[in-house]
This record gives structure tokens, sequence and C-alpha cells, in this order.
């Protein structure tokens, strides 16, 4: 997955307030971690959450 690409969440975060298949950004990677820093926000543009997700937990949008 690359920088701004656009993904589908595959799990479920009810921390976060996300469900499954909420579309999100990729706005950061840390490789270190194999993490991904996701962007999720509303129609009107305002960050709904924003947080570290492991690639098993996101996809490509379809």
């Amino acid at each position: 997955m690359e920088l701004f690409e656009v993904v589908e969440l595959a799990v479920d975060l009810p921390e976060d307030g996300l469900s499954a298949g909420a579309i999100g950004t990729i706005v950061d990677e840390y490789p270190d971690s194999g993490k991904y820093e996701v962007e999720f926000a509303d129609d009107n543009g305002r960050t709904i959450a924003l947080t570290a997700l492991r690639s098993d937990q996101i996809r490509p949008r379809r």
C-alpha cells in the first residue's frame, strides 16, 4: 500500500467509532512496525478518526 492510497477498513474498531467497510486514506507509514496511519473523514472532510493500523486491518478500496 502507498501513501495517500484510499483504503477500506477490514475490521470493526469500536474504540474509534469505525465499522468494517469505512473508507480512509493512508497519510503516513511506519515501515519499522508495518503500520499505516489512516485518516477517516466525514462527507464534509472533517476527521472522524486518525489511527495507526496494521496492513491486515485495511485493504485497497474496491
